[in-house]
């Protein structure tokens, strides 16, 4: 077990929040596939870490990281909430490289001790830490999607990659691109013409 997920007790009562992993990869893949704007504001429950990206108040991506996924994950308060610059975050993540194929894990403790203090995150890989104190900035007021879930007719889950390589075949030459949902096959239909 590396260093940094061995649970410390003492040195956890500072923090209101506590997430550690044994591999930073896969929670590095996942803020990077939101990663459209520089800031992002986290939000942290007993259920895990929402980060939410936002451009203009009309787009929004979110990542949901369930606590089941960390090896220790703690949270003192009923919710912590703060804004960072996701950019410097992904950099820090990767401060020892990307490649999978080196076969050594990097492992991550990322704590916080609450508003006006740094978000830490001790990096380890090889028997080497890396310690990163990224700033903290007051969040931002977030859009509430509040959508309506009792009249929902169809819901679709796609892979990106289908999904792009769709995309991908339309004609950009075309003004309209038509999408049905259907309960009944086609599920799922897209169109494009000139003029509808």
């Amino acid at each position: 077990m590396p260093l940094l997920t061995q649970h410390i007790q003492d040195e956890n009562d500072q923090y209101c929040l506590v997430a550690s992993l044994d591999n930073v990869r896969n929670f590095s893949t996942i803020l990077k596939a939101i990663h459209f704007q520089e800031h992002a504001t986290c939000f942290a429950t007993k259920n895990g870490i929402k980060v939410t990206v936002e451009n203009a108040k009309c787009v929004q991506a979110n990542a949901f990281i369930q606590a089941e996924v960390f090896q220790e994950f703690l949270v003192r308060e009923e919710s912590v909430i703060f804004r960072i610059n996701l950019t410097v975050l992904l950099d820090c993540l990767s401060i020892f490289g990307s490649n999978p194929m080196s076969g050594t894990l990097t492992a991550l403790r990322m704590c916080y001790q609450g508003y006006g203090h740094p978000l830490m995150l001790f990096l380890e890989e090889g028997g080497v830490v890396t310690v990163c104190k990224i700033n903290t900035q007051e969040p931002q007021e977030t859009l509430d999607f509040d959508f309506c879930t009792t009249n929902v007719i169809s819901k679709i889950i796609l892979q990106s990659e289908g999904l792009r390589e769709a995309f991908s075949e339309l004609d950009m030459t075309s003004e309209v691109l038509q999408i049905t949902i259907s309960p009944d096959k086609p599920y799922f239909r897209y169109l494009k013409a000139a003029h509808l």
